[in-house]
């Protein structure tokens, strides 16, 4: 007869402790295949427990296979046939790795100061209160309506785009707008990618098994004769405010790729990221405002102008490539929540994220501008230059030095700050002796310590 012990400190019932006691000892092959189990009532009996109790235990088993049931015979153990066991050795799982350092200077962030949470607070407990039937419902396959006509409003008031919501996909961040745009184009044609270029889409086309190839830049930009000498078709850029570089592509240059694009039947992908956050002049017309034949695909993202933790992006598909995305890949499920979208279309459509951009740009330009100023009162004044500094998030700081680039990045670790260089952007990395600066997660109080450790970084006796 079968016989287990109860401890006095057990969690849980005494029909889950009764089952899992039997499954193992299945398992480990100390009740043979089709051996007969106890009776439900001498079981209980003998373990003296309830007859429900042995009945739940045994109606567990008998689900997921481990024992059968003869009728008039009773409950008979299956023969189950495990795998061997694995003599490999334990794969030891990666640790993740914390980032001490005392000033970010390269990560996308926002400081806490900067995000309007009592607003956000408040419009949840609106779209909470509304009780609409969209909150518990799945999204449309190209995002809430709502946030869609927000966004599409938008962008004709910040850009003079002209766009339906019917041409917005919204999606977890870009990199998943990547993928259903190499989808939606197709895996055969050939991507190009500025060089020097966000390295994160690369990595997206190689694990797509994507032919992408690398086109230098000159001072106006994606150089046209090397893309006009390559076997590209689909050319990803940034023409409002370039990263890292921070060139801002002049209208002659766009003239020449959108000839190019059109000519060729090929397509463009523009990511204007930050163009919210140019803080001299006025917004940059987008590629897509003045492409007069369908061949751009437009991006953008709310990681910069909200936070990154908002992965929600959008892309915007010229007319004729609607209906192919819907046609082909029109099983996709939106992979942002509706109640995530809904607070954003709340946000957008009662006037705060205009009001929050503008804000955002105002501080960006005093923290830009007190961060420069010290560094131009600091020791290391004279040994540096820094340019790109009126669009976008970041700056660029070139500096004199014999180091080589990996070396200064490397003490810039030990003494805790996190920073790039220009060269890491580059498919061939070389020693650029530039700093690209992401400001963005700054706040005032932060910027005499960055100043501090820009300092012991260049300061060559440092180094030693």
């Amino acid at each position: 007869m079968l016989t287990y012990s109860f401890p006095s400190d057990m969690h849980i019932s005494m029909y889950e402790y009764l089952y899992q006691c039997i499954k193992k000892d299945i398992i480990e092959l100390k009740l043979n295949p089709h051996e007969k189990l106890p009776s439900k009532r001498a079981f209980a009996k003998n373990q003296n427990v309830s007859l429900i109790t042995v009945e739940n235990a045994y109606n567990q088993l008998l689900i997921e296979g481990y024992i059968y049931a003869i009728e008039k015979k009773g409950y008979f153990v299956s023969e189950i046939q495990y795998p061997p066991t694995a003599t490999q050795k334990k794969v030891q799982l990666p640790q993740e790795k914390e980032h001490p350092f005392i000033i970010d200077l390269k990560t996308n962030s926002v400081s806490p100061t900067h995000f309007p949470f009592s607003t956000w607070s408040k419009l949840t407990r609106q779209v909470l209160s509304s009780q609409e039937p969209s909150l518990l419902a799945r999204p449309p396959q190209q995002g809430c309506l709502s946030l869609r006509e927000a966004i599409s409003k938008h962008l004709y008031a910040f850009s003079g785009m002209n766009v339906s919501p019917q041409q917005i996909i919204i999606g977890a961040g870009t990199e998943y707008l990547y993928n259903l745009v190499i989808q939606l184009l197709g895996r055969h044609l050939i991507y190009a990618l500025e060089d020097p270029g966000h390295r994160s889409i690369s990595k997206v086309y190689q694990l797509n098994d994507i032919t992408y190839q690398y086109i230098p830049l000159d001072q106006n930009g994606l150089s046209i004769s090397e893309l006009t000498k390559s076997k590209a078709q689909v050319v990803h850029i940034s023409p409002a405010h370039h990263y890292p570089t921070g060139i801002t592509m002049p209208i002659k240059r766009r003239l020449d790729i959108l000839k190019w694009a059109n000519d060729q039947q090929h397509y463009i992908i523009e990511d204007d990221y930050d163009s919210e956050f140019r803080l001299r002049g006025k917004p940059i017309s987008t590629l897509y405002q003045i492409d007069q034949n369908e061949r751009v695909i437009y991006m953008n993202t709310f990681s910069k102008t909200l936070a990154p933790s908002f992965r929600i992006s959008y892309m915007v598909l010229p007319p004729h490539l609607v209906q192919c995305f819907q046609e082909k890949l029109h099983f996709y499920a939106c992979s942002v929540s509706s109640f995530e979208q809904i607070i954003l279309a709340y946000f957008m459509q009662q006037g705060y994220f205009e009001k929050h951009i503008n804000r955002m740009r105002n501080s960006y330009k005093l923290i830009r501008d007190e961060f420069l100023y010290q560094l131009n009162q600091s020791s290391i004044a004279k040994q540096i230059e820094i340019t790109e500094e009126n669009a976008g998030l970041h700056f660029l700081l070139h500096y004199q030095s014999h180091y080589h680039d990996n070396d200064i990045i490397k003490k810039a670790s030990q003494i805790g700050l996190h920073i790039s260089t220009l060269s890491q952007f580059y498919e061939h990395p070389y020693d650029s002796h530039t700093f690209v600066i992401n400001y963005s997660g700054l706040s005032l109080q932060q910027i005499p310590i960055a100043v501090k450790l820009l300092n012991q970084l260049l300061n060559h006796n440092e180094m030693n």
